[in-house]
């Protein structure tokens, strides 16, 4: 006998999907399956073959954390359900989906195929395993997902089969968000907003009927998290962080609504709750230290900035710094994540703050991480903050120094490309890279008295507009349509600075040294400052 994720009364129409769509759609006016919680991460509904409830119960809470890419807690989820049911085939399956990372365009996809191996040695064998039509259909999407060819090629053909497996069960919500999932990786890395708004329109069905569906409120929050588009995923956010409050990624995920929107106290809120969650989570399995550095940490220095809280981001620049010290064996080469490492972490973590604290000289200034002949992006991120600060203090030998040391990490990043398929978020990198050295051209021209340095940074920011736009705190560490602005107010063309400021606030909403300016600007010219003021901006 047969054990599914929902009632028995509801199990004959379920049982449609084992044998085609044909017959699921004649399910149509039934109920829908009753949704499983776990409490802390949310609920779904997955119909599933075991005749084990601990198979069960583990696979649902894998199934979750998958959701919310907890990969690792996710699979051990999965193992525990493979253990209880050695022949339970989802089990297998979603160990190996936990080895895919389809928003930040990475997998590991010899790890997933060994968990496949130990379901059966071949694809053959493992569709043939298989306790359902539908169940297969799973299995064999994940074949093609990690199956031979390029990844770009990959990706595409599996999520031609995710969306053929949500047309053939129509009622199969998982299906869909996974299709979901599977659109949201296809541009390795890059935002395509067409193929994002796809994305959008599957998640938000779904999150539609099931709000407590952590899965699709992540991928809807995901698909909307630019400027443009926020404000149709803030119910989303405010949702997943109801949905899911043990999980300390789905906290942070919704300060990617609010940061696209600029509303920075809930950017705040959302991280130290993160903050919370993760130390909890530490301190239950007996680590009592958590790391000072990292993602979460960038988003929350970045959000006291914008509200002013300038003694509270240097503390937690000081905490980074300090581990970044201590660990400074965790620099990796070729690695263009500024996150990906302590001291990477740390010196973006000193450059927002630098930037945006406009204290160009000083202690913060002078920090040295003991970056040596380094050729990665810390490197890149310190020297080009290093000659920016020079420039604004007018020491522009030091600007020289230091934008001579950034063109040689650049060079260098740019010659550590791999010379078949880079990716597009290398790319999209090494573009940004293009856009702070113009940035640094265009300041030495200008403070030697040369006014051309303005058309450099025009360039500048047709350079960074043609960028798809990457949700967080800046990645171009000084964005570019703020910099020509302050420029030309400098210059006393006040008017100009206005266009300028306004087009740097439709990428970054509410940020604090565009406001400012924008305002310097205004008055410069006789009209009344906006009232958006960072520093008195009300809680939406």
């Amino acid at each position: 006998m047969t054990g599914w994720l929902v009632p028995a009364a509801r199990r004959h129409c379920l049982l449609a999907g084992v044998l085609g769509a044909a017959m699921w759609s004649g399910c149509a006016k039934a109920p829908e399956p009753t949704p499983t919680p776990v409490q802390g991460l949310g609920s779904l509904s997955f119909p599933i073959t075991t005749q084990s409830d601990s198979a069960r119960q583990a696979f649902v809470r894998g199934t979750l954390l998958l959701h919310l890419f907890h990969y690792g807690e996710a699979r051990e989820s999965f193992r525990v359900a493979e253990a209880a049911d050695p022949g339970f085939t989802m089990a297998y399956w979603g160990e190996a989906m936990a080895w895919i990372y389809a928003v930040w365009n990475r997998q590991q996809p010899d790890a997933a195929r060994a968990v496949l191996a130990k379901l059966a040695p071949t694809a053959e064998a493992r569709h043939k395993a298989a306790r359902s039509e539908r169940e297969a259909a799973y299995l064999d999407a994940v074949e093609i997902l990690y199956g031979p060819g390029p990844k770009p090629t990959r990706d595409t053909l599996y999520e031609a089969a995710m969306a053929k497996l949500s047309a053939a069960y129509p009622r199969d919500d998982e299906a869909k968000l996974f299709h979901a999932l599977s659109l949201l990786g296809l541009n390795q890395g890059v935002r395509d907003v067409p193929t994002y708004l796809r994305a959008a329109d599957i998640s938000d069905e779904v999150f539609r009927r099931h709000p407590d569906h952590p899965g699709a409120s992540h991928y809807l929050i995901h698909a909307l998290d630019d400027p443009a588009h926020a404000a149709r995923g803030l119910e989303a956010a405010r949702a997943l962080a109801r949905s899911s409050p043990d999980a300390g990624h789905a906290q942070h995920m919704t300060s990617h609504i609010f940061l696209a929107l600029g509303m920075w106290n809930e950017v705040v809120a959302a991280n130290e709750n993160t903050m919370r969650v993760m130390g909890q989570q530490m301190a239950a399995h007996g680590h009592h230290h958590m790391s000072a550095c990292g993602h979460g940490q960038t988003w929350l220095t970045y959000g006291y900035l914008q509200l002013g809280k300038l003694d509270t981001a240097k503390a937690l620049l000081r905490a980074c710094q300090r581990q970044a010290e201590a660990d400074s064996s965790s620099l990796t080469e070729n690695d263009t994540d500024p996150d990906a490492s302590a001291i990477g972490s740390a010196v973006y973590v000193w450059s927002l703050y630098v930037i945006d604290t406009e204290n160009w000289s000083g202690d913060d200034i002078a920090w040295n991480p003991g970056l040596g002949q380094a050729t990665t992006a810390p490197a890149a991120s310190y020297h080009f903050t290093q000659a920016f600060a020079a420039a604004r203090r007018g020491d522009l030998n030091a600007c020289r120094e230091h934008t001579a040391r950034f063109r040689l990490v650049r060079t260098a990043l740019q010659e550590q490309k791999p010379k078949e398929n880079p990716g597009p978020g290398t790319e999209q990198y090494l573009s940004g890279l293009a856009v702070l050295d113009l940035e640094l051209e265009g300041l030495l021209a200008l403070g030697a008295g040369d006014e051309r340095g303005l058309a450099t940074l025009r360039r500048a920011t047709v350079l960074e507009d043609s960028m798809a736009y990457a949700f967080g705190p800046p990645t171009v560490n000084k964005p570019s349509h703020e910099l020509r602005g302050e420029e030309l107010a400098r210059l006393s063309r006040p008017a100009e600075a206005e266009q300028e400021f306004r087009a740097a606030l439709e990428r970054t909403p509410h940020r604090v040294v565009s406001v400012k300016g924008l305002n310097r600007a205004l008055v410069a010219q006789g009209k009344p400052a906006q009232a958006d003021s960072l520093v008195t901006l009300a809680p939406r």
